[in-house]
């Protein structure tokens, strides 16, 4: 049994445009991978959807925060 969705002529344009383009998005954006206990993501995302903040904004705002601390 095969899963696999039909091949449209936009799903095929999607695909050569990413494989095209997937270097110059590895050169201009990275990642995070990592883990954190289940609990703590929850709370987390339930503290920044209720906010509405985004996980990126958390990143930007938690990493300054710590930068002002390293500097005094």
């Amino acid at each position: 049994m095969n899963n696999k969705k039909e091949d449209t002529p936009e799903r095929i344009k999607r695909r050569k445009y990413e494989e095209r383009n997937k270097e110059e998005r590895k050169k201009a954006n990275a990642q995070f991978s990592t883990f954190i206990p289940r609990t703590d993501f929850e709370e987390i995302n339930s503290f920044l959807k209720e906010n509405k903040i985004t996980k990126v904004e958390l990143i930007y705002a938690g990493y300054t925060a710590l930068k002002e601390m390293q500097n005094k």
